[in-house]
């Protein structure tokens, strides 16, 4: 089947979801930094560190990081990982993660369009599932989920290695 990317929806004529280049990393790290909950975060300084990992994404079979785009200016993100499960007869699992929206776009459809367009890409790949996992004081993004039929399914847990 055809890919369906770069993705213009018909929602907004200057709304576009296409794959990111190795251009878009600093509006991504700013994306980043923009939605961490740490507002203290220091800004960072060399980007060479995420350029590399977007051509390693780039490279790599079922992953990719999304951007929507506004006018040539990209305001969202996100990245979409696919890997095998031993359950499900083998089957493809895509996981979402690193959605971002710029603050003063949050509620304008944009993040809406983004999640659907990473689900339609999965959807491409074979995948049988697509999941996430949102940090617990992020009420507004469980809800915004959840309009899209995403379940709160599971508990998640994370180990910190370094």
């Amino acid at each position: 089947m055809p890919s369906a990317f770069p993705y213009a929806p018909p929602v907004a004529d200057d709304l576009r979801i296409r794959d990111a280049g190795v251009a878009d990393v600093p509006r991504l790290v700013a994306l980043i930094a923009g939605g961490a909950l740490d507002p203290g975060l220091t800004p960072e300084t060399d980007l060479s560190p995420y350029a590399d990992a977007l051509r390693e994404i780039a490279d790599a079979p079922h992953s990719a990081v999304l951007v929507a785009e506004v006018r040539a200016r990209v305001v969202g993100m996100c990245q979409l990982v696919g890997f095998r499960h031993v359950q499900h007869r083998g089957g493809l699992c895509a996981e979402v993660e690193s959605m971002h929206v710029e603050a003063d776009r949050r509620g304008d459809g944009i993040g809406g369009v983004l999640l659907e367009a990473a689900v339609a890409r999965a959807r491409e790949w074979g995948a049988y599932r697509v999941q996430l996992t949102s940090n617990l004081a992020r009420g507004d993004a469980h809800r915004f989920y959840e309009t899209h039929g995403f379940t709160a399914s599971h508990v998640g847990f994370k180990r910190l290695l370094a």
